[in-house]
């Protein structure tokens, strides 16, 4: 007979950290931190209407994902573009309304870490941090628009990103020829074309250095990839959610609170299949970019199969989809 070993390396199968995953995770709302340390009667108005919107989605979720669902909610404090506010009352002051409106937020995550990442230990930040909007951004494939001239410098180079081909307006006209304007066009358009074009950074020159500044619509794609339990740092898990005891005072600083905070612990795990975003309208603009965003991503095809045999495995097989951006929904708010 023949001999039908084989031989392979130890190293050969990449090593995927697995991470717990719930069936939705649903993001209650977002306000301003100006908001937040402000009109506390808004805040809570705004979560009690909220409250039996999250118990319906809930009970929606075990209607789709079986009786044993597992939902947790979120909360996405933008840190990053605020960090000089006081971070304990900040904290105090959104914890309180939802307390009092009877909204449970699971987790509370910073943006900043969709920016840097760090582990956390008995309540200190140690080792290097991760940087996770690098990570991202090194994994965007932006589509060529041909016949290209050359004359745009790529994503990589200029930090903007779109879903089609831009217009010629500002495409220098050649030699002895005219110029004849040709509009923009969105790939896989229908009848007519829905053009945007996103920034995703812009860069900035200090005494330090050139220093990269993250738009707020790539921060929130990095956001929902952390929601979808999607990046891995060196195969291991990107954030791990910090237990945050209730008699434990808030830092004043935003770098000294962790990532991703878990408040509830008894909550089902911060990564989920499928993620819901509850937001008022004027966020319509930065969702569409984050689908864009997400659908110019090349990311982990071990990371992305692991999940989607993890949803197959469960009690109640789950279909996970293999595009990203199929596995967010958002419900728009009036107001606030």
């Amino acid at each position: 007979m023949p001999d039908t070993q084989t031989y392979t390396e130890a190293t050969e199968q990449p090593w995927i950290e697995p991470v717990p995953m719930s069936h939705m995770s649903i993001e209650v709302g977002h306000f301003y931190l100006n908001d937040i340390l402000g009109d506390a009667r808004h805040l809570k108005s705004e979560f009690r209407r909220m409250a039996p919107l999250v118990a319906a989605f809930v009970e929606s979720a075990r209607v789709r994902f079986g009786t044993d669902a597992r939902v947790s909610t979120c909360y996405l404090l933008d840190d990053y573009f605020q960090p000089d506010t006081d971070a304990a009352e900040a904290l105090g002051a959104l914890l309180a309304a939802a307390d009092e409106a009877g909204l449970v937020i699971d987790y509370l995550a910073r943006e900043s870490g969709c920016w840097q990442s760090s582990a956390f230990v008995d309540g200190v930040p140690l080792g290097e941090p991760i940087p996770v909007a690098e990570m991202v951004a090194a994994r965007i494939v932006a589509e060529p628009a041909p016949p290209d001239t050359g004359s745009r410098p790529p994503t990589a180079e200029s930090g903007w990103l779109c879903n089609g081909r831009r217009s010629s307006d500002r495409e220098p006209a050649q030699a002895m020829r005219g110029r004849t304007f040709r509009p923009p066009e969105e790939f896989g358009r229908r009848e007519h074309s829905i053009f945007l074009d996103v920034q995703l950074w812009s860069t900035h020159v200090t005494d330090q250095g050139t220093v990269t500044r993250w738009s707020c619509p790539f921060l929130a794609a990095v956001w929902h990839l952390l929601r979808l339990g999607m990046l891995r740092y060196h195969g291991a898990s990107v954030v791990d959610p910090y237990p945050w005891q209730p008699d434990d005072p808030w830092p004043r600083r935003w770098h000294d609170v962790p990532p991703v905070v878990r408040l509830n612990p008894e909550a089902a795990p911060f990564a989920a299949y499928h993620t819901l975003s509850m937001l008022p309208k004027r966020y319509i603009a930065i969702e569409h970019s984050v689908r864009v965003i997400l659908d110019h991503l090349d990311l982990d095809d071990d990371v992305v199969s692991q999940i989607i045999a993890r949803g197959a495995a469960e009690a109640a097989p789950t279909a996970v989809p293999r595009k990203v951006s199929e596995r967010l929904s958002h419900l728009l708010l009036d107001g606030s």
